[in-house]
């Protein structure tokens, strides 16, 4: 594959393994191949590596320009977590012990509720996207709080450190457990992210469906989470046939829609899904840390849905994405169990989820999620056999797992950071 236009300058050339997913193809591992990378950070060509010394001519690199990957690395997708609470990372991994609802009270809101105070969400905010981009997150999907000034923020740390974000600024009006913590609909500004419809009111969802719709907007939020959850909802929107036919009549379902967890949705609420072209962020740590349920990926694939996977911080315990393709594969080993004509997923098909999938989710996948002419480059530079690394190989091994170290958002180095 190689891109007609040859005016770009050349930043960036590679030559070895490069992994990545298709739609073809959950796993695709392409050997012996070179890859440019413009200076826009755009993926110019990446052709077999007989054809380098024609590229260097057509392209004006030299040998001296390859940067050549080891015997036991390869580059990646960069990872693309599709639903993450920024403002939950300072108690991550405590707090497990209640149900969503209960847990939603008793700690979720009080802390979101600190970050009217600037110091104390530069403190959290910096370390959260520090964090993910170290475990080799390049494209995230934030949740921030209700605070526009906190939220801002977010969005300029992740763009100095070099992280491809989401950032919303969490919409809702309804809250009587914490009650300092909601807002007026006169104080809302054109981020589209209704926290869920239990906190919002049904003239909230109305006016966020048209902004999104007016200004083409992404929409993030949750649905069909844990059961309670699902009953309160029938409750509080008696005229609505189901959960998905709330977010659906208020205009909130479109193809750059992502809600995360359904994992009690109905066959005939994933139909709608698809029709709308709306997303699925699944988010098993947190399914199962606070006991909300199992979503079964197999059943979302099968009715064409996108779906890609999320850390949800801090229902979750761990902001890496690893952590995530590990836990989609437990919770579809847990649902074999339970029955065993159910379809286990691979750990092929779990890495698309992680990359492909996920840029898919987020309706990005024009952009990002695998290594395919014109698209940007966000890459993770992975050795398996680092001294004194986690991994241990052995005779006759390939790169089967692994860790990754120098990490490309845009085709810009951004892990290391400048400063480490």
């Amino acid at each position: 594959m190689n891109r007609n236009d040859t005016t770009a300058r050349i930043a960036h050339v590679f030559r070895g393994t490069f992994v990545h997913s298709t739609s073809g193809a959950a796993v695709e591992i392409l050997q012996n191949c070179v890859l440019g990378v413009d200076d826009q950070g755009k993926i110019a060509f990446i052709e077999n590596d007989r054809d380098e010394e024609s590229l260097s001519k057509l392209w004006g690199f030299g040998a001296s320009d390859i940067k050549q990957l080891g015997q036991h690395e390869f580059l990646m997708p960069g990872m693309v977590d599709t639903h993450i609470h920024a403002s939950q990372y300072s108690y991550t991994g405590t707090a497990l012990d209640l149900p969503l609802l209960e847990w939603l009270n008793t700690y979720t809101f009080p802390v979101e509720a600190k970050y009217k105070d600037l110091e104390f969400a530069n403190n959290v905010y910096t370390k959260v996207v520090r964090r993910t981009l170290k475990n080799g997150t390049t494209t995230a999907c934030y949740f921030a709080t209700i605070h526009t000034d906190a939220s801002l923020l977010l969005g300029e740390l992740a763009d100095k450190f070099g992280q491809r974000a989401l950032v919303g600024k969490v919409c809702m009006d309804c809250n009587s457990a914490v009650p300092q913590y909601k807002e007026s609909s006169s104080e809302f500004k054109p981020v589209v992210t209704p926290r869920f419809a239990p906190s919002c009111s049904s003239s909230l969802l109305s006016e966020l469906g048209e902004i999104a719709n007016n200004n083409k907007l992404h929409i993030q939020s949750h649905i069909s989470e844990n059961k309670g959850e699902v009953e309160l909802v029938k409750t509080l929107f008696p005229g609505c046939k189901s959960y998905t036919d709330v977010y659906l009549k208020h205009k909130l379902l479109t193809d750059r829609t992502v809600m995360a967890h359904g994992c009690h949705l109905t066959d005939e609420e994933l139909e709608i899904f698809h029709e709308t072209g709306s997303a699925i962020s699944h988010c098993p740590n947190s399914n199962i840390s606070i006991c909300s349920g199992m979503l079964n990926v197999r059943n979302v694939l099968n009715h064409k849905v996108k779906l890609g996977l999320g850390t949800d911080v801090a229902a979750g315990y761990s902001p890496s994405m690893l952590d995530a393709m590990r836990r989609t594969l437990d919770t579809s080993k847990a649902l074999t169990i339970q029955d065993p004509q159910h379809k286990t997923l691979s750990f092929e098909e779990v890495f698309r989820l992680a990359t492909l999938g996920g840029s898919e989710a987020l309706s990005l996948d024009d952009q990002i999620g695998n290594f395919v002419v014109g698209k940007d480059f966000d890459a993770l530079r992975v050795n398996v056999c680092v001294p004194e690394g986690p991994i241990d190989l052995f005779p006759g091994e390939g790169p089967k797992r692994f860790l990754s170290y120098l990490i490309y958002v845009a085709g810009r180095q951004v892990v290391p950071f400048p400063d480490t």
